[in-house]
């Protein structure tokens, strides 16, 4: 078995590809329309899926076989609370010029201040959530300043 994706049940299409177009600082490497679009960098591949196209479209979509709500209801996925059992991480070189970077684009209101934690070795990283409240956490190489953890 191979992973093919990782993707996401948006509520905003079009927000949350702005958010990761500036969060990961690339633009989209495909799109199926207005359904589905990709991220393929490093050997990776995040993807985000119109949670509200096949219930605006019906006319567009084919299913054959058993379809359930529990499984294709892609709408209601999208719409739900979301549940933070899962955190997307992301490594950078330089926590800290990352942490700016990110600072700087203004694409949450959810950001926390760069964080350490040590269970064996030192951990350093920060959170921010995506539109859809989805956590993602960036860690990293960090030299903190004298006093900043004490």
């Amino acid at each position: 078995m191979h992973l093919g994706s990782i993707y996401l049940i948006a509520n905003d299409f079009k927000k949350s590809i702005i958010f990761y177009e500036k969060l990961l600082d690339m633009s989209v490497t495909s799109e199926n329309k207005d359904r589905f679009a990709q991220f393929v960098f490093e050997g990776h591949n995040i993807a985000i899926l119109n949670g509200h196209f096949d219930t605006k479209y019906p006319d567009k979509i084919v299913y054959k076989g058993e379809c359930t709500n529990f499984f294709d209801g892609a709408q209601d996925k999208a719409l739900a609370l979301n549940t933070h059992k899962f955190v997307f991480n992301f490594w950078d070189e330089d926590l800290r010029a990352e942490y700016k970077r990110i600072s700087g684009l203004n694409i949450t209101e959810n950001l926390s201040k760069i964080k350490y934690f040590c269970y064996v070795s030192p951990y350093y990283y920060f959170h921010l959530t995506d539109p859809d409240d989805n956590i993602i956490e960036v860690t990293g190489n960090y030299t903190p300043e004298k006093g900043e953890f004490d």
